[in-house]
């Protein structure tokens, strides 16, 4: 389930979705992308887009995410209710 995207002011957007499911945060596999670095050097160096994974309860993801997206948490609170799970 898509949560919608978060864009910052350096033009950075994040994406989240929520999914029912069992997964194993060790198992994550990212993709990578290419950034400047250090930042008009010229150099380029491939980066993962995802450094980690883990679960977390609603309450203490609240406590751990950053402010801009706390938005996806309640969004996807608010769906799981809607959806009466």
């Amino acid at each position: 389930m898509a949560l919608g995207a978060v864009k910052y002011k350096n033009h950075k957007v994040v994406h989240a979705w929520a999914f029912a499911g069992d997964f194993d945060p060790a198992t994550l596999v990212s993709n990578t992308f290419e950034l400047e670095w250090p930042r008009r050097s010229g150099r380029r160096i491939e980066v993962p887009e995802i450094d980690r994974a883990d679960w977390f309860g609603l309450r203490e993801a609240q406590e751990k995410i950053v402010a801009a997206q706390r938005r996806f948490l309640f969004d996807l609170e608010a769906a799981v209710a809607a959806a009466g799970l």
